[in-house]
């Protein structure tokens, strides 16, 4: 079970916001670079980055702070990144800069062409965003709720050969209110491909309670608000994960 520290970037910080909303930001770090150091160097076997800005604007405007990420991680560990990814060349750019996963979210939903071309262009290399209220999809950085069944809609996404899921509760991201396992397990056991969860992880009993459905095909989970407010030890979190795995 991989716990992976979310660097959530806003004007070239570090923040986190609360169910999405970006006037709700509280900014943790001006330097994102030393920022991704610091979670390395205690354990970090991944880290999970998303350009807040690009979400809302539709292309990528934290480019600078990413490349910052990439060069003072050094390639020690996984980076998976999304945000504002509408288009080929912007994948193909993230990637050749060092970036190892690229995760389209809105675009997947709205532009599902788009996916399977990425899919087959990047093989391996493409996960998908799907953030979810009452099982609906969300899209436009949570703004717009679709009629659109997560399941369904990650199902048709593995046929494409996406390399995970990343599933968010939007009702608990941010809120330090425990996990959704139900709703986790019920879309990892729809699929083959891995979820990782998102949303919610406040302690070690979340950390507990998801690597007790890990075999469902639950990889990992990211978690921000509680390791940047000290509800939960990023370090002690990886090693019971690893103690559980």
């Amino acid at each position: 079970m991989l716990i992976i520290p979310a660097i959530d970037l806003k004007d070239g910080h570090c923040v986190r916001l609360k169910q999405g909303l970006m006037e709700e930001s509280t900014v943790f770090s001006e330097d994102p670079g030393a920022m991704a150091r610091h979670w390395v160097d205690r354990g970090g076997k991944r880290l999970h980055l998303v350009d807040l800005n690009g979400a809302f604007a539709g292309k990528p405007v934290n480019e600078a702070a990413i490349k910052a990420i990439v060069k003072a991680v050094g390639g020690d560990i996984p980076i998976q990144l999304g945000g504002g990814i509408r288009d080929l060349e912007t994948i193909e750019r993230y990637l050749d800069s060092g970036i190892d996963y690229v995760i389209i979210g809105t675009a997947a939903v709205k532009n599902p062409g788009f996916l399977h071309e990425a899919c087959y262009a990047f093989p391996g290399q493409i996960m998908v965003g799907l953030d979810a209220k009452d099982g609906k999809v969300a899209v436009d950085g949570w703004s717009k709720l679709t009629g659109h069944d997560v399941i369904d809609l990650a199902k048709k996404y593995e046929d494409y050969g996406v390399n995970a899921i990343v599933y968010t509760d939007i009702g608990r991201d941010g809120m330090l209110t425990g996990v959704n396992i139900e709703a986790t397990v019920a879309l990892a056991q729809a699929l083959t491909i891995p979820v990782i969860a998102s949303g919610g992880v406040t302690n070690l009993d979340d950390v507990r309670k998801l690597c007790a459905v890990a075999s469902e095909g639950i990889i990992g989970t990211i978690t921000g608000r509680a390791i940047y407010e000290g509800t939960l030890d990023f370090t002690a979190a990886q090693k019971l994960a690893d103690e559980l795995s």
